[in-house]
Parts: structure tokens; sequence; C-alpha cells
């Protein structure tokens, strides 16, 4: 293994500022002359606000301002808009209702923003919104899918009969029908996919800052990608041009997908700003992220797996309900849709594929991107129907599962729903994650288990996801409402050091050392000469954030894509210095040298002379300083095969892991130490969906799990020691060979777990148990299964 650049598993350059206490959040940052800010929020699920009374509350100590949503209208603040369109059916656009920052007239879910109370001190601001007298006429509430689904339901939004958002459809549905009817067995399934709340451990803040001297605003704000907020609240929401608008996304403490958003408290202190003329900061409780957060996930799924009587797959046809909650969030409409249904496919040939996705309003929290955004789904759809299908048919999981495979030779490979993957080995990842378990052992394990009263099992998933959203045109064509592309800019020093800027944003990922370890590699210099700067709109001329595993395969191509630049550019200086041709002069570690000679300059010599004058040719500008964009051609397609042991507790219900082996395929590996601590958290996650964590809403539209009191998060006891292994195919199609890492834990365990506790209890008749499986769900499904 390498000691530096690419491959090199250093450790992480920000985390001395992490575990020193020096990290800077934007709950750490204040403002001369700040004031605070606490929203009042919607107890109603659902309800018309009759009045609201702010005078006690204006009257209680150091309260500056008591402002609501007639407050924001009156001012021409607009609604935060959907990022992305999708179209029923029928052609015809999805339902988008106006979602204003502060609501006006009515509430749609507990947690909604009334007014905000905004005075000294965060302490007195709190307490008098204690004070805020809402005179709230209840409505009927909607807590759920079936709720929503329900003949004659009440409706969330007059304008979007029967709750729905859009009827959507992917795939051939002709062909599959044809391909079930037609099939030698049919092997269906009944499914959830639990609600998420996805707590990063730094609750969201956000500082507006109005400077009347130029009429600018600066909004420091807790973001996954600051110039996508500066573009869809400056655009959007507020009618600002995007010069007098600076965005400031500094440390984040954690975001998996919750902090892409564009959120109302954003907008909202950005606005008061300028009406007291002085910052506004807020910091949300915890309370408040949990019904103020976009949730994730949330589906309730029928699907059918045909197969042949060779056991091949012919035909799956999904259909699926989707919550979006009570808004479309910024990417909600999109992650039930082209983020989950063009993952249906998976590692397999299945010829005909159909999907058919309606989305609903209820009157719960918006849902949108939750570490692996979609394709979580889909991998658990697919992949519990793989399971049911071996047991139906009596045939070995494994087996079954490579006879299946797409083939090295078959790529490219178009699959039915969309997507063209690249490359990929999916048997060779298979068989080295196959290796990690143990496989062949496991019998011997479950017969000695079975000596202790204990039920074993294990559970397989092989998985495709897709990664960096590309190209920014076909998205469009898709309904993505921004370009998809990504920037950077790479600034060489005259003394030979660099700053690199990007547009990515790292919030826990180690851009900072993963960029660094890039410009090393590339152009010669050690990592600590290289500083890598993001999060500030004012510094970086563009870029669209980190999500969807994007930052390297995006980002990192940008980098390089500039890096490019620099050396072309060098290479010129280079040559005019050593009275060399052009071509003549080629560049390695860090040295133009004339070939076939000992002629040598550092890129240090060639920096330094590109800022003096006479020192570069003079039909070129001075300087050494280079920009690029970069426009994906396609998805990246890391893959997995993820497989878990269980062994559970008859008497009890309690699962528990006895092991995680992961073999898993993410291109070209940077610094293998930070891709072991993506996958680590990923599966963190994933066992968390998976046998803890779900989000509950009573009938009413209650949030039953709105702490840690009854919202189970996983602890380190949870999780057992992984094994994690890689067999790598490098990407075709960017420049670094890189497809990604950051959501594929959270993809391929949750399946596993679960079709490892079925298998666990097959023996008592149990085909199916929706997480989380809880001990007392697991149990329940024994006694039942008993019964």
């Amino acid at each position: 293994m390498p000691e530096t650049g690419i491959g090199a598993a250093l450790l992480r350059k920000e985390d001395k500022r992490f575990i020193t206490g020096k990290g800077k959040y934007v709950d750490d940052i204040n403002r001369p002359g700040q004031a605070y800010a606490y929203i009042v929020r919607s107890p109603e699920a659902h309800a018309s606000i009759a009045g609201i009374d702010a005078s006690e509350a204006l009257k209680a100590p150091g309260v500056v301002a008591v402002l609501t949503g007639a407050d924001m209208a009156e001012d021409g603040v607009g609604g935060l808009p959907a990022g992305w369109g999708i179209l029923f059916q029928d052609g015809s656009p999805m339902i988008e209702p106006a979602h204003p920052p502060m609501v006006v007239d009515r509430v749609r879910h507990v947690g909604d923003q009334v007014a905000v109370v905004i005075a000294e001190t965060k302490a007195q601001a709190k307490e008098a919104a204690g004070l805020v007298d809402v005179d709230y006429q209840p409505l009927p509430a909607i807590a759920g899918l079936s709720q929503a689904s329900a003949e004659g339901a009440a409706l969330v939004w007059d304008e979007a009969p029967g709750n729905i958002c859009y009827d959507w459809g992917l795939g051939d549905e002709a062909a599959t029908d044809a391909a079930l009817e037609g099939a030698a067995h049919v092997v269906t399934l009944d499914l959830v996919n639990n609600r998420l709340i996805p707590n990063a451990i730094e609750p969201r803040a956000a500082i507006g800052d109005y400077d009347a001297t130029d009429d600018s605003y600066t909004l420091y704000t807790t973001s996954q990608n600051p110039h996508v907020i500066r573009l869809l609240m400056g655009a959007f929401v507020l009618g600002l041009p995007e010069h007098k608008l600076r965005i400031v996304a500094p440390d984040v403490g954690g975001g998996f997908g919750s902090k892409i958003f564009h959120y109302a408290e954003e907008a909202i202190m950005t606005w008061a700003s300028k009406r007291l003329e002085r910052p506004v900061k807020w910091t949300a409780e915890r309370s408040e992220s949990f019904m103020s957060d976009a949730h994730g996930r949330d589906h309730i799924t029928h699907a059918e797996l045909a197969l042949d009587a060779d056991g091949k797959f012919v035909g799956l046809r999904v259909n699926t309900a989707a919550n979006l909650g009570a808004y479309i969030s910024t990417f909600g409409a999109a992650v039930p849709t082209w983020l989950y249904a063009t993952l249906f496919s998976g590692c397999y040939t299945t010829p005909a594929i159909f999907a058919n996705v309606k989305a609903y309003f209820t009157n719960t929290v918006p849902v949108d991107a939750y570490r692996g955004a979609g394709r979580p789904e889909a991998a658990f759809v697919l992949e519990r129907l793989v399971h049911k299908a071996a047991v139906q048919l009596g045939m070995d999981p494994v087996e079954l599962r490579k006879n299946n495979f797409i083939q090295p030779d078959q790529f490219p490979y178009q699959t039915p729903v969309a997507l063209e993957y690249d490359v990929g080995d999916y048997d060779g990842t298979f068989d080295a994650a196959l290796e990690l378990a143990d496989y062949s052992g496991f019998g011997a394990r479950r017969e000695e288990a079975a000596t202790r009263g204990k039920l074993r099992g294990i559970g397989i998933s092989t998985f495709v996801e897709a990664c960096g959203i590309a190209p920014s045109a076909v998205a469009g064509q898709l309904g993505a409402r921004a370009g998809l592309f990504e920037v950077g800019h790479v600034r060489v020093h005259p003394t030979g050091s660099i700053t690199v800027f990007t547009g990515s944003h790292s919030h826990g990922q180690g851009h900072e050392t993963t960029f660094a370890q890039l410009v090393s590699d590339r152009l010669g210099l050690p990592e600590d000469q290289v500083e890598i700067v993001h999060g500030d709109t004012a510094q970086v001329a563009f870029g669209m954030g980190t999500y969807g595993s994007r930052s390297l395969a995006v980002g990192g191509s940008a980098i390089y894509m500039a890096m490019e630049k620099i050396i072309a550019k060098g290479t010129i200086i280079a040559a005019h210095l050593m009275e060399a041709a052009v071509e003549d002069v080629v560049f390695d570690k860090g040295n133009f040298t004339v070939a076939g000679t000992d002629k040598t300059k550092a890129l240090g010599e060639v920096a330094f002379a590109a800022y003096v004058p006479h020192n570069y040719p003079e039909d070129l500008e001075p300087g050494l300083d280079e920009t690029a964009f970069y426009d994906p051609k396609n998805f990246t397609f890391p893959a997995g095969a993820h497989i878990v042991e269980v062994e559970i507790d008859p008497d009890t219900g309690v699962v528990d892991l006895c092991g995680v082996s992961c073999a898993d395929d993410v291109g070209r590996i940077i610094n293998p130490m930070i891709v072991d601590g993506q996958m680590h958290g990923g599966l963190a996650q994933g066992i968390g969906q998976a046998l803890l964590e779900s989000c509950i809403y009573d009938d009413s539209g209650q949030l039953i799990t709105g702490s840690y009191m009854n919202y189970t998060m996983p602890r380190a006891a949870d999780l057992p020691f992984f094994k994690t292994g890689h067999h790598i195919t490098n990407c075709t199609h960017n420049p670094l060979g890189v497809k990604g890492v950051g959501e594929v834990g959270s993809i391929g365990v949750p399946p596993a777990i679960i079709n490892a506790i079925v298998d666990a209890l097959s023996s008592a008749g149990v085909e199916h148990i929706d997480m989380p499986a809880t001990p007392e769900r697991v149990w329940r499904a024994l006694q039942d299964a008993q019964a």
C-alpha cells in the first residue's frame, strides 16, 4: 500500500480540529448585534388558523419581534420549491401545492412553522413563544398511507384528489404482464419499508445576516449544498440576485441526506435579518429536529417476481405507495421514482420490468432523501423477493442469484428500467463475500446453535446502486430542475503550494484528505501542501454539493480536469523556460522534463515563473489558476454482496447479529481507511433500520416517536465487528475510475438481515417479517406461525 497519494490509508487531515473541539459549526458562529429566534410550531396535524395573538409575547422580556406567515406574504416571499417534477402516467404534471416558509391560514403537520419569536437571548425567545396564542380549528388528519388511500379519505390538499401527488410508471407494462402470465412460477410479497428520522449528530441551524451598506445577505447554514440553497432561496423564495446572497456552510456534523434540502428556517432567518436590520440566529432543539427534519423511506409495496422452470427471472412487477408527507420537499418527488424504480434490475438479467408508484400526501413531516434515497428501498424489495423465490422453488439462494447475474461480457448492459450499467463483476464480488462469511461452514454453526436452543439463520443481499446523478441533460428530461455537474478550481500559488476550491461539501466524508490525495498523486506535492476550500459561495464559484455518493466521482473528476489544465499550461511555461518544444516536455511526479534529457523544472519553479513578468511566453496570460466543470456522462454503479448471520432466542425474540460480511465494488479506492469508515457508518444505519428504528404517528397525526425515549438509535453494543472486502472494477466513464461508497452499507445490509431472520424462523413457517425486526415483532411472528 502506498504511503501517499491514491491508495494510501492516510489519517484524515480534518480530524485534528474535530477531536480537539476546534471545529467551527453554525452554532459556534455569533454575529455582532445578533438576536435569537424560536419557531412557534403547530401542535396539530391538520388545522385551520382562525387567528394569531402575539400581544402577550411582544410584552415579554427581551422580545424584539413576533413575525408570521402573513408578514412574509406581505413582503412577497415565495414558497419553498420542489427541485424535481414528476409526471403522471398520462403525461400531466404532478400536483404541486404551495409550501410557504411559515403558514398563513392552515397547518398540515405537527411541527409546521406558524410564527417566529425573535428576542435578545434564545431563552427569552423560547419563553415568549409559549405566549403566542394561536387559534387552531382542528381538521381531520391523514397520518399514513392506508388512511390517505382509503375511499372517501379527508384531503390534505383540496387540489390533490385522493391525496395523490402523482401516479407514475416505468418499464414495459404489457411485456411484464405477459411474462407473469406465462411464467412457471410467480413469487409474491407484500412489504413495508419503515419510515426513518435522520438524527444527524448536529441539529440544523441558521443565521441570517443582512448588510444594509450594500443590500446584501449572508446565510450561515447546516447544508450539504450551499450553492443549491443560494439558487433555490434566491430565485424562488426571496427573489434575490445571486451576487447579493452568500451562503456559508462551515463544518457540518453529519447530514445523511437530511441537510440537502432548502428548509423554511433558512428563508425565515434571512428574511427576518433584513426586516429587523440585525443578524438573527436559530438552532434547532432535538425535539424540533424530530418534527421538522425531512424523514426518509415510508413505502408500502406489493411485488411479483416471475421465473421460468429453470429459475431464470423473466418478469418483475412492483406496485408501491410512497408517503411524501404534507409538502413536496426539495428532492422528495424523485426519491420513490427515478432513484427507486430504475434499480429494479439489480444485478440480474430480468428482461421485463414494470413499476407503478403512487405518491400520497399525508399530514406528516415531508419525506425526502435519506442515506441511499430510493436505492435501499429498491434493494429491499428485490432481495426479499429473491430470497422468497429460493425458498419457494427449493433452490440454493447462492445458485439462484448466480444463475441470474449479468455477466462481465454483457457490459455495457441496458436494463429495462432506463439505466445502462457500464461495468461490473457480480460473481467476483459475491464470491469474495461468501469467502469472508465462511458461507460453506454455516451448516455446522446452525447445528451448534440448536444445541443451545437458538435459531440461527443466514441471509444474502446482492445489489447495484446508482451514484452521481447524471448527466444533467438527461436528468432535466426526467424532471430535475437544476444541473447536476460539479466545479473544481485549482490554484497553484507562486511558492508552489496549492488551494483547491470545490463545489462538493464535506460533512464527515473526509474531502480535505481525499481531495488532497488526488492532487498529491497527480501534481506530485505532499498532501500537507494542499488546502481544500468548500462550503462558501463567496469563495467557490459554483457547485451542486454532496449527495448520492457523488463527491469523488463528480467533484473529484472536476478537480482532476482542472489539474489537467494546470499541467497543460505548466507544460507551455516549462518549455519556454527550458527552451524546448512544448511537445517534447512531459510531466511526471511534480516535474516537467524534456524527454530524453536531464533538463527539468519542478512544478514550484514553473508556478513561480507563471507569476513573474517575462518568465512566461508573451502570448500567454500570467498565473497558474484553472477551473473545470464536469458533467458526468452516466451514473456510476457501485455493487456489493452482503451476508448476515443471526441467532434468535425463541423465548424472547431477541436477534443477535453474529456476523456481517460485505464485499463491495466501489471502483478505484483513493483512501482505504476512509472507505472502510464510510462502509461502517452505512452498515450501522442499515442495521438501525432493519432492527431498531421506526418513525410512528398515531391516527390523529401526532408523532409518537418524537424523542430518543421512543425512537431507538443503534448503539455500539448493537453492532458486531464487520468483515469488509472489495472486488474492484473501475468506472469506465470518469477520469478517476471511481464509483462511490457513502451509501452501499445502508443499501445492502437491511435485506440481508431480514433474509437471515426469516431463514432462522423458517422452521416455524415464517415467510416474512417487516422492519424493524424488534424482539416483540420477532416473538409475535413465531407465536403466530406456531399457532
